[in-house]
């Protein structure tokens, strides 16, 4: 089957045949009909299998081919399809994709996260825009300075949700589908099942099609799997040896901690090898350079915490190392998915300590899958050593009650004279909090925090719509 026999526009199959696409992945062949007919749909499949392809193609052609288009009220084209994404990462990966299957088409795209200057986000809102690309952070932030008007979407596309519920974004979802027109073509995707896409599916999705390409949670059957068992201090030295002895050009490593990523590249700086790190700390400049002298071949590692996990599409990336196994197992399954893409081969060698054992029984478990175990000389795991406790690793891995992404307000954008007074609200006594003293101050910051109400669980999402 070619991309010509699912029903694309010639304007489309031009811009996929000078890519280099010859014929339509399993996803692909699957999803891009069900789209096509205007009816929700449920996906999931293993990592890099196409699934930004087999949402972003049929979308271009319905929004393209329909010309009975609306104007807003101030006499401009509306956003006709808004698609929300976890990561800065993977907005700009699919929005990228958005313009380069979509080049021959008359339509515009524009792409919204944060770290970046809002400023200019708002004066392109102000053109047009046929689709866009968000994280919900920044989406949301607009929609309090109310900059953004999403009441004429078309097509809600939900990719990688299962990562975006993990990361707490429940509240804003909620948020942001309660803006949304009651008519309108749902779409969610995502690559590991649980029962929180379950719960997301039955509140969002009307009568969807049901798509599962692969075995839910497995890994590529192209990626080359093996364990080192080492001792916890030993770890870094083993991924240098590894590095040169291997001649490793292109090594993406993944730790457990923003802390870790940056020691980490400081050590292997010490040893002489190339490393950068991104993480939530680094500023998006920071991000996008590193990524782009990773994938043009400059950089040879690149280390990374969970954040990369999802949206890093580098082609023919040969290796993923494990410098600390993910605390949820699911992690494990998208961390390698970096490699072996599209049908090509990687290799995931995961370096593990005795702390992580019970990790490791949790990620074979998930998977079905044994992972097979290798020493290299000198390297030799301890059998004496006892196992110490992993710390948790914040929001990425939310629990009922735990440190989930607190919810934005709903409130309406203030006045530039409401917000200049409410800049500095005022205490008992009629004073400024900006008379207080620096331990008044400190001692209020501190009861704020207490009182600071959590996010709510990823629970049943049968309220979501308006």
């Amino acid at each position: 089957m070619s991309f010509s026999t699912l029903g694309l526009s010639n304007e489309i199959i031009r811009a996929v045949t000078e890519l280099g696409y010859t014929k339509p992945t399993p996803i692909q062949m699957q999803a891009i009909p069900v789209v096509l007919s205007g009816g929700d749909l449920l996906a999931g499949a293993q990592t890099g299998t196409g699934k930004t392809a087999s949402f972003t193609l049929p979308l271009l052609h319905r929004l393209s081919s329909d010309n009975s288009v609306k104007t807003t009220s101030n006499g401009c084209s509306p956003i006709r399809a808004l698609i929300l994404t976890p990561t800065r990462e993977l907005a700009a990966q699919v929005s990228d994709s958005v313009v380069e299957y979509g080049k021959y088409l008359k339509l515009n795209s524009m792409v919204m996260y944060g770290g970046v200057s809002f400023s200019q986000q708002k004066r392109r809102l102000n053109s047009r825009v046929d689709i866009l690309v968000a994280t919900p952070g920044r989406l949301l932030d607009h929609v309090q300075q109310g900059t953004v008007n999403l009441s004429q979407i078309e097509v809600l596309v939900l990719d990688e949700a299962d990562r975006m519920l993990d990361m707490g974004f429940i509240r804003d979802i909620r948020r942001i589908i309660s803006l949304l027109p009651k008519q309108r073509q749902n779409l969610l995707f995502f690559a590991t099942f649980s029962d929180k896409i379950k719960d997301l599916a039955t509140g969002l999705l009307n009568h969807p099609k049901i798509i599962e390409v692969a075995r839910r949670n497995v890994t590529a059957d192209t990626v080359a799997q093996k364990v080192y068992k080492v001792d916890r201090d030993m770890k870094r030295p083993l991924l240098a040896q590894l590095i040169r002895q291997n001649n490793w050009y292109q090594v993406l490593v993944f730790t457990r901690t923003k802390y870790g990523a940056d020691r980490l590249v400081k050590q292997l700086g010490q040893e002489r090898i190339q490393a950068l790190a991104i993480h939530g700390n680094k500023s998006q400049s920071a991000r996008t350079h590193a990524l782009a002298k990773f994938k043009n071949g400059s950089l040879q590692v690149l280390v990374a915490t969970d954040i990369a996990a999802r949206g890093l599409d580098i082609s023919e990336l040969p290796h993923v190392v494990n410098f600390d196994l993910p605390n949820v197992p699911e992690d494990y399954v998208h961390r390698i998915g970096r490699t072996g893409r599209a049908g090509a081969t990687g290799e995931a060698i995961s370096l593990v300590c005795v702390d992580e054992y019970s990790l490791l029984s949790d990620i074979e478990k998930l998977i079905q899958k044994r992972l097979p175990v290798e020493v290299v000389t000198g390297f030799a795991a301890n059998s004496h050593t006892q196992p110490e406790a992993i710390p948790s690793t914040s929001k990425h891995q939310p629990r009922t009650g735990s440190n989930q992404r607190p919810a934005r307000s709903p409130a309406k954008p203030l006045s530039k004279t409401k917000a200049k007074k409410s800049a500095a609200p005022t205490v008992a006594g009629g004073k400024k909090s900006g008379s207080r003293s620096g331990a008044s101050r400190r001692k209020a910051l501190r009861l704020s925090k207490i009182d600071a109400p959590q996010a709510e669980g990823t629970g049943n999402l049968k309220t979501l719509l308006p």
